[in-house]
């Protein structure tokens, strides 16, 4: 039934929201898989933010030296600070835009933007790629988040 609230017990034969569901699982792995690549070059460029991480290293001033920012570590890093900025509010919207009734080929194409925008910037910020590539797969995974909150607005309070 397009543009009613899908019921709760519903839910696992509601198409739209078994791919909201896979869409969100492939996009919050990404950002999983982050925090492993983070950890990756942290090791192989020996910049660690905390003393207790450079214990393999020595002790006292022989390890400190690798107590230390590494551009390509804080290149990462920032890659994944942009994820988590902008797959969560996705996993919220994404949601509740899964209930608010949207016919699946819309619905899919909105979560496939999404995930494919979200791993393009990923791919642009670890390369790295020239400008504007990385800013617009940004742009074009934030539009279809927007995009999404406003049908969820118009749905519910029928804008």
């Amino acid at each position: 039934r397009r543009g009613e609230m899908a019921k709760s017990t519903q839910l696992i034969d509601n198409e739209v929201f078994r791919a909201y569901a896979t869409y969100t699982a492939i996009v919050l792995l990404k950002m999983m898989l982050m925090s492993l690549v983070t950890a990756y070059f942290r090791m192989t460029r020996k910049a660690f933010a905390n003393p207790e991480d450079t214990a393999s290293f020595g002790k006292g001033e022989s390890a400190k030296k690798y107590l230390r920012t590494d551009p390509d570590v804080e290149r990462v890093r920032r890659g994944h600070l942009n994820d988590l900025e902008n797959i969560v509010p996705f996993v919220g919207i994404g949601l509740l835009y899964a209930l608010s009734g949207p016919e699946l080929s819309t619905a899919l194409l909105h979560f496939r933007i999404f995930t494919g925008a979200r791993i393009l910037h990923t791919f642009a910020y670890l390369i790295p790629l020239p400008q504007p590539g990385r800013g617009l797969s940004w742009a074009v995974g934030y539009s279809v988040t927007i995009s999404m909150a406003y049908k969820v607005l118009k749905t519910a309070w029928l804008l």
